[in-house]
């Protein structure tokens, strides 16, 4: 076997198990014996607020008996749509104590994409914030018959109280009206919350349960909802935490990954089940904010897409910043060019920075550079313990090919997903077994070198990477083919010259006989104007062609090789 444990083994740290133990029981349970035993530690630091494991537990355990009161239960699912906020993590431990499964919401989701993944999850209730329910769902409320309980807060709801009441009342937080929905019972989130009892019931909650029901897409570029389950999640935690050496009530994380974002939400995950504490960034784009986070806080644990970081060495004061306390500072969801990594480890310090690998349907790290030992520029480092990887050729993905050749990168561990929520097509198409195991088609190239690093060198998915979010083209283009200018068009990504590892989302345009007459400009701005409102304003293009006629394969698929 070419890609055998023993060839990435060698050249862990120190210490780092090959493997890990089987991961038993839920996350709820495993986050009571760690509230348990770090009750008076702070766990949470929102805008000069802050709450312990103690607190956060009490919360949890009130928005768990909330739903039971209102119908919800073990299976049904339980929508987040809000911002990195304490209400956030209530939510999301509060829904799995009661034995329900989350699906994260991008609040950046246009009213008709809030509805389709609410309704594909069939989700039963759904906490959102005041703003986004007076801007994205109120509209849209109706077409989701499935949802029966509502919870709206306010950014400010969990600020000690003159705080709070003067952050609304000088509009510094973003707020919308609440009214009430035909069908649907809805409630202020804070008031509930404080207003059901914090009873200890424990509902029966496995590890082969499920969790989460995470958003992404896939070979046909639609999104779809992965499953993950609680032992999945638990196993990723142990795997992770085994790698970077986590200590018990330790710990001191901070990340721009919003929690609606598989990343964001384990690195939340790590915080609460390892006891440390965590500041929580509502707002990713406001590096000032950050920096003053990281100054206050003096985070032991980094994580952000690279163009945040890039932002951060453009924002004053964070070279100025004491990183003595920094251990391990994660760039991963985009390339990072060798230049800006050398860029940021003058700021941090040498040998603090990881590059890794990993995606939703892996909850999420499959690889990652060591800690302390060697770093190879461009690499996202070696399979985490308990992780087999194959690298199979492009045309069949059944043979293996030879170390350092380019072949799809295959993954089999317990993070490994249960499935696409009701595609078993889908599912079948990238959980393939091989000798005995289930392995996941990662649609990724990559290439290992003799010592068991990866290399990620291409996609064989057409998405486009914007600041780590993933834009699937085919989902644009549908609403672009519903305008009677487009006769023909192809969405594509190209190298954003301001964000390295960023990409800009391109339209191509074979527009109908009829508008060809129109001038460019003019017809620029009617399909930008036409897309505003249908998709989320990072799938929105920022460049548009027109074209005589949109390349075609021999098989008379768009080419988007060639386009690009």
């Amino acid at each position: 076997m070419i890609y055998g444990p023993e060839r990435w083994l060698k050249s862990y740290d120190p210490g780092v198990p090959a493997d890990i133990e089987p991961q038993r029981g839920s996350i709820g349970g495993r986050y009571r014996q760690t509230a348990g035993r770090y009750g008076s530690q702070t766990a949470l630091l929102f805008m000069g607020a802050t709450m312990t494991h103690g607190q956060v537990l009490e919360a949890a355990k009130r928005f768990a008996a909330l739903l039971r009161a209102h119908g919800v239960g073990r299976g049904d699912v339980v929508g987040v749509h809000l911002p990195n906020t304490p209400q956030y993590v209530i939510a999301v431990l509060g829904a799995l104590l009661n034995g329900s499964a989350i699906t994260g919401v991008s609040p950046l989701l246009m009213p008709d994409e809030l509805a389709h993944q609410l309704n594909d999850c069939g989700a039963k209730a759904l906490v959102t914030l005041d703003a986004l329910f007076q801007e994205r769902f109120k509209g849209v409320a109706g077409r989701i018959p499935g949802l029966k309980l509502v919870l709206a807060t306010s950014i400010a709801d969990y600020l000690p109280g003159l705080k709070r009441v003067l952050a609304k009342l000088l509009k510094k937080v973003p707020s919308g009206k609440v009214e009430p929905l035909a069908g649907k019972t809805v409630l202020d989130f804070r008031r509930a919350v404080n207003a059901s009892p914090a009873d200890d019931l424990e509902v029966l909650v496995e590890e082969n349960d499920l969790a989460f029901i995470q958003y992404t897409g896939g070979t046909t570029g639609l999104p779809k909802g992965a499953q993950l389950t609680h032992g999945n999640l638990l196993a990723n935690l142990a795997q992770f935490g085994a790698w970077y050496g986590a200590k018990m009530g330790q710990g001191r994380y901070l990340s721009g990954y919003p929690m609606f974002h598989i990343a964001g939400l384990f690195l939340a995950l790590n915080g609460l089940m390892f006891g440390g504490a965590q500041s929580l960034i509502p707002d990713p784009r406001n590096a000032k904010h950050i920096v003053a986070e990281m100054a206050a806080f003096k985070p032991s644990l980094m994580a952000n897409v690279p163009s945040l970081w890039m932002m951060l060495l453009a924002e004053p004061g964070f070279k100025d910043l004491d990183f003595s306390g920094l251990e391990v500072c994660i760039t991963a969801a985009a390339p990072m060019p060798v230049e800006s990594l050398k860029a940021l480890e003058a700021v941090i310090g040498q040998g603090k920075i990881s590059e890794l690998v990993g995606m939703t349907e892996t909850s999420p790290v499959i690889a990652c550079n060591p800690v302390r030992g060697p770093k190879k520029p461009g690499s996202v480092g070696l399979p985490i313990p308990g992780t087999l990887v194959r690298l199979v050729d492009l045309a069949e993905g059944k043979d293996e090919v030879a170390l350092g050749q380019a072949g799809e990168l295959c993954v089999c561990g317990p993070q490994v997903m249960r499935g696409y929520h009701n595609k078993p097509d889908e599912s079948a198409g990238v959980l393939r077994p091989h000798d005995g195991k289930t392995w996941m088609h990662t649609g990724d190239v990559a290439v290992m070198d003799e010592d068991g690093y990866l290399f990620i060198v291409d996609r064989t998915k057409d998405m486009v990477n914007v600041s780590g979010y993933k834009v699937f083209p085919r989902e644009v283009e549908e609403k672009f083919y519903t305008h009677p200018a487009v006769q023909a068009c192809a969405v594509v990504g190209v190298v954003d010259p301001d964000r390295p590892g960023s990409e800009i989302v391109k339209l191509v345009v074979q527009l109908d006989e009829a508008h060809k007459q129109k001038p460019g400009p003019e017809m620029e701005k009617e399909l930008l104007t036409f897309i505003k409102d249908k998709v989320a304003p990072y799938k929105t293009p920022k460049l548009v062609q027109f074209v005589e006629q949109i390349p075609l394969t021999s098989v008379g698929k768009v080419d988007k090789k060639a386009l690009r």
